[in-house]
């Protein structure tokens, strides 16, 4: 071990030249990323069907909606909305998204009569629940 050209001494040679291991510091192995990772971006995704007229049509994206957010409950339903295939810049909202007192928005459907609703069971009703879409 005097010449240190064994595989231990030219292991270390290599960990220390390209800075990884047990740093000055005391750190371990793992550290953060070097630079900021970006933030999340929005993103959309639209899903043909057929439907008689506008009612229906409406309805069943409602429920396509709704349907998708228990699978995957990432899935924003306030951004959920409605156009004909042919005129996108036509969309309409389907859900209320009324900003509740603590923050939290309304997952009834557009224009609904009555209180609004924070997600999930039992939750928090705000508003004056008079008429649609009060707020």
């Amino acid at each position: 071990m005097r010449d240190k050209r064994s595989r231990y001494w030219r292991q270390r040679r290599v960990v220390g030249a390209l800075g990884i291991g047990r740093g000055r510091d005391g750190g371990g192995l793992i550290r953060p990323p070097g630079r900021p990772t970006r933030p999340h971006r929005f993103f959309t995704v639209h899903l043909g069907f057929t439907a008689p007229g506008a009612a229906d049509a409406r309805e069943l994206a409602v429920a396509y909606a709704e349907a998708l957010s228990l699978l995957r409950p990432e899935l924003a339903l306030g951004a959920a909305a409605l156009s004909p295939a042919d005129a996108w810049q036509r969309a309409e909202r389907l859900f209320c998204g009324a900003v509740g007192p603590d923050g939290e928005r309304c997952v009834d459907v557009a224009d609904h009569p009555g209180f609004h609703h924070a997600p999930g069971p039992g939750g928090l009703g705000w508003g004056d629940g008079d008429g649609p879409g009060d707020g």
